[in-house]
């Protein structure tokens, strides 16, 4: 490995300043060092989008294994033990290279047809409706606990088969799969999360196992017929339906979040979306850029290299900043400028690229299209709610919200007769209403 550059701006996304707003460190990053070695981390961050491309569209240089984790090293003793309950969480859909990805993706690849996921927007407007109106007459709510993960977990577990009352369950268990797959954590918190994560394997396996009982059409039937015809184990496909149930709702849910604080902060371009001067498509593709709900993932080195300057090894890991490559002046104009009205079309990486492409996307974007401009429709005067009603996650892969507080004008109560009036009793054939 060569060794750290001179310059260093102290990268780590996960502070609270780089929380609040990471792009003028970024931005330093891609003009003086766009290859920067984290060396609290031993990573090396690409921020430019020229390097980030690069190295998306050259899978045999970069390997996908270990996607999702920042540190290769192993596991506590204590994890190991709880995890030897269940089954390796590799390969999977992202963490995979190769043939072996090849093998997994194409057994999902039919469910994300643009016919299907068309087909499926009643259904997202539907749950969507109906999740704003639990809380429409309320005039606040933490948007993001009772709309932006419902709403997407709420879809991929139509689009899987899993019945609904499970859904908090899958809430569970993904976020902690991903907190314990990211690598950060006290030891304590990592062996509980390692229990969710066994408990999520095998409920899916056993989703898999009794297949006579679901629907015929869902995924989790399809996929049992898949592999039986292609000869894939019940642990790959397991695997595959975990990788879809978090990377199918948690992109969605920081998209959401980060879209509508965005909008709220830049009244000029919500109101060219409520005027139909802007589109929805052109909000979903530049929220996207402006604010990516995946910041980056991770790929290890698999032979010499060259890049930015820097020579690197195999074994070396490096991280693709998604969040960085959209902010790239070199690509757009005046790309720190939330901008509805002049952006060009889908330049943005939020999805990533190549061959790991966010196999979901169509999907995803079609749930922003609706769900976002939707809370601005059904809830008056949409607002943020005050100082210190937001979190960020504290995640160096991702941009969103643990919570995100709104209000606006709920609707005055309906005027009527008092709830504590007098029920008349029945007539009597000589008077007025009388007792029972």
């Amino acid at each position: 490995m060569s060794a750290p550059p001179a310059f260093d701006p102290a990268f780590d996304p996960t502070s609270d300043d780089q929380l609040a707003d990471p792009y003028p460190r970024y931005a330093q990053m891609r003009a003086r060092c766009p290859v920067l070695h984290d060396r609290d981390r031993d990573i090396w961050v690409l921020t430019r989008h020229e390097d980030v491309a690069r190295v998306v569209h050259d899978p045999g240089t970069f390997s996908s294994e270990s996607a999702v984790r920042i540190s290769g090293g192993p596991e506590s003793e204590e994890v190991q033990q709880v995890l030897a309950e269940g089954w390796s969480l590799t390969p999977n859909l992202t963490e995979s290279d190769g043939e072996e990805h090849t093998r997994l993706r194409v057994a999902v690849n039919r469910v994300f047809t643009p016919r299907r996921v068309a087909a499926l927007e009643p259904f997202v407007r539907d749950t969507a409706e109906d999740l704003i109106a639990r809380f429409a007459a309320d005039g606040h709510t933490d948007i993001i606990e009772s709309y932006a993960w419902p709403l997407p977990l709420i879809v991929m577990a139509k689009i899987l088969g899993v019945p609904p009352r499970d859904v908090p369950l899958l809430r569970r268990w993904s976020s902690n799969w991903l907190k314990l797959s990211v690598g950060t954590g006290e030891p304590a918190e990592r062996v509980e999360w390692a229990r969710d994560v066994v408990t999520m394997q095998h409920y899916v396996m056993s989703l898999l196992d009794d297949t006579d009982r679901a629907d015929p059409d869902s995924l989790i039937s399809s996929l049992a017929r898949y592999g039986l015809e292609h000869r894939l184990e019940h642990v790959e496909l397991m695997r595959i339906v975990m990788n879809l149930i978090i990377a199918g709702h948690v992109t969605v849910t920081r998209a959401i979040g980060n879209g509508l604080l965005t909008l709220l902060e830049h009244p000029d371009q919500l109101e060219a979306l409520r005027t139909g001067e802007a589109s929805a498509e052109t909000m979903v593709e530049e929220t996207l850029r402006f604010e990516s709900p995946v910041q980056g993932l991770f790929r290890t080195v698999t032979r010499p290299t060259e890049l930015g300057g820097r020579h690197l090894a195999p074994g070396d890991r490096v991280m693709v900043h998604w969040g960085s490559a959209n902010r790239d002046a070199d690509v757009f104009d005046d790309p720190d400028a939330f901008d509805l009205r002049s952006r060009p079309g889908r330049h943005q990486m939020a999805f990533g690229r190549g061959v790991h492409a966010c196999l979901g996307a169509a999907l995803a974007r079609l749930q922003l299209r609706i769900a976002i401009p939707l809370l601005f429709d059904r809830l008056p005067a949409l607002r943020p709610g005050p100082a210190g009603s937001r979190t960020r996650e504290r995640l160096v892969i991702a941009r969103g919200f643990e919570e995100l507080h709104l209000h606006w004008d709920a609707p005055e109560p309906a005027k009527g007769p008092p709830m504590t009036a007098p029920v008349p009793g029945p007539r009597r054939a000589d008077g007025p209403p009388g007792p029972a």
